[in-house]
């Protein structure tokens, strides 16, 4: 499992004072990113150099508690499925300091030549990246 903090930022606020619901979504993409720097530098090389994508395929938030402007958020990633060309992601995320559990993303991506937009196969050290934190 890899963690990563966030604060809410005035951007993430709609009219009611709490963060606008597709923002969880930005949320779990940040955290992916920083997730597959664990190699570091390696999102920026795959996107730019090799031109390897991950764009999502399927997303889903159960939402539990509000967040408002000033909070700070820890998501707490984990990889869920691994297969060919896809991984599944998992992100539980809970208010610091009081724990509060807000809202749980899952997302599934596939790797994608970004020049045909065609599926490949996961890159091998991203697979095994995934494969160190997979949940069961």
């Amino acid at each position: 499992m890899v963690i990563y903090e966030r604060p809410v930022r005035m951007e993430d606020i709609d009219a009611a004072g709490i963060v606008f619901f597709p923002r969880f979504f930005v949320y779990a993409f940040e955290a992916m990113e920083h997730f597959v720097n664990d190699v570091p530098g390696r999102h920026l090389e795959l996107f730019t150099k090799e031109r390897i994508g991950f764009p999502v395929v399927r997303a889903a938030c159960d939402y539990r508690v509000p967040l408002r402007y000033g909070d700070v958020i820890r998501m707490a990633i984990s990889v869920t499925k691994i297969g060919t060309t896809s991984c599944s992601f998992r992100y539980d995320i809970t208010r610091v300091p009081d724990g509060a559990d807000v809202a749980t993303v899952e997302h599934v991506v596939v790797a994608t030549d970004l020049k045909t937009l065609t599926k490949i196969p996961l890159p091998d050290d991203i697979r095994s990246l995934l494969g160190a934190h997979l949940i069961t």
